[in-house]
């Protein structure tokens, strides 16, 4: 019997990590179901503008015209979270962002930190509408520089960014590379929003797993 004891706890321990992984997976949140907007609000710059036309669902991919400025935003609230998305660009890499922790009226923009999306820069942040971070030391510019090098891909493929919100701190990853790094966010819950501004961008797979403090 003694011989058999190694297999068995190989086999538990197989066993056993299977469904945690598993589980993990399952506290996936999709904010976008590749199909249409349900869960997601339209804002524009705009009165007069119909969002849906800015703003479209085609083959799994959501597509931004980037005219005019504005943006979507979850309907729901969120706070301790990796948020995972893919982007690219249709026709040069110009300028738009995902909003994060946003508050307020609906308006263009809201309270909220920007990770920009930037052929060159993506992986910035802008502080909105008087967000701060204990990084923001110029007051006098908006925006924390990422100090990383350049890790986007070229144009035209797909990006990854990932966002980890932990408490009151907030971290920016573009395809794997720790662009940004800030704390104490005077803001640690709000929608997540996807910016028009300017040119046609697409998104993918758009989600969220839980974060702990």
């Amino acid at each position: 019997m003694r011989a058999l004891r190694p297999t068995i706890l190989l086999i538990s321990l197989s066993l056993t990590g299977t469904p945690l992984a598993l589980a993990e997976e399952d506290k996936a949140i999709l904010l976008f179901n590749g199909k249409d907007l349900s869960g997601w609000k339209r804002v524009s710059a705009d009165p007069a503008n119909n969002p849906e036309s800015t703003w479209t669902v085609r083959d799994g991919i959501l597509h931004c015209t980037g005219s005019p400025v504005g943006y979507i935003r979850t309907e729901k609230a969120h706070s301790n979270y990796r948020l995972h998305l893919e982007w690219r660009w249709v026709e040069k890499g110009d300028n738009s962002g995902v909003l994060i922790h946003a508050t307020g009226p609906d308006k263009v923009w809201p309270k909220a930190i920007e990770p920009q999306i930037q052929k060159g820069r993506s992986g910035d942040l802008w502080l909105i509408d008087g967000f701060e971070v204990r990084e923001h030391v110029n007051k006098e510019d908006r925006r924390i520089a990422k100090p990383a090098e350049d890790s986007e891909k070229p144009l035209g493929e797909w990006n990854e960014m990932e966002v980890v919100c932990r408490g009151s701190s907030l971290q920016v990853f573009v395809n794997g590379v720790l662009q940004n790094d800030v704390h104490d966010c005077s803001v640690t819950e709000g929608f997540i929003g996807l910016q028009s501004e300017a040119h046609p961008i697409q998104f993918r797979d758009i989600r969220l797993t839980p974060a702990s403090d």
